[in-house]
């Protein structure tokens, strides 16, 4: 098993609690794990990114190398086309289609979804608008997490028992909260693929 995985977005969007999610799922597992640094600036607004390699076997390295990412996990559309050129030719995006507008000259949003649009491995889903459906607002990254359960190569369960161990000391409510956003991600992703697995 391997699954090269890089997560993007701006700070402030919960992009380290799926980092830290899939990684407890992935040591749950007994899979070697390596992350990246985050790069970029990790404060409200600023571009973020990591590189989560997971393996049976060992890892040597911790960056993924252009061509080579199974999936970009991303919370900004922009920012899942800036790392476009790491994608394996059999990769998938995962991203959310509302953009955070943190720069002056940012791109027309139309022209950025047609390109995502064209990509042959692609969920693309208001995850802003399906975590205030399901009366979960603050989980939105728990939403874009279940839209790529089924590609990033870790049984489901396990996901949830992650973000049992990352938000347990939160409270019951907030664990509650985030796997009802988890399983509201999964469902959008395998009904805009015409799935409708059970497992």
């Amino acid at each position: 098993m391997k699954s090269d995985i890089i997560l993007s977005g701006v700070g402030g969007q919960g992009i380290l609690s799926i980092a830290a999610i899939i990684a407890e799922a992935a040591l749950k597992e007994g899979l070697y794990i390596k992350q990246a640094e985050v790069h970029g600036m990790s404060q409200r607004g600023g571009d973020v990114h990591s590189n989560l390699r997971i393996s049976s076997e060992p890892i040597h390295s911790d960056l993924i190398t252009p061509g080579h990412a199974d999936v970009i996990i991303s919370l900004e559309p922009m920012e899942a086309l800036r790392y476009l050129s790491y994608l394996s030719p059999d990769g998938w995006i995962i991203t959310n289609t509302v953009p955070f507008r943190n720069i002056p000259n940012y791109p027309d949003e139309e022209t950025l979804l047609k390109k995502l649009q064209t990509l042959p491995h692609v969920v693309l889903l208001d995850v802003d608008a399906i975590a205030k459906e399901q009366e979960t607002p603050r989980a939105a990254n728990m939403v874009l997490l279940g839209a790529a359960a089924d590609m990033i190569g870790i049984g489901y369960e396990k996901l949830q028992a992650g973000i049992e161990r990352v938000f347990g000391r939160k409270g019951d409510a907030v664990v509650d909260m985030n796997k009802k956003a988890l399983l509201a991600g999964r469902d959008a992703a395998r009904k805009q693929h015409g799935r409708n697995d059970e497992k």
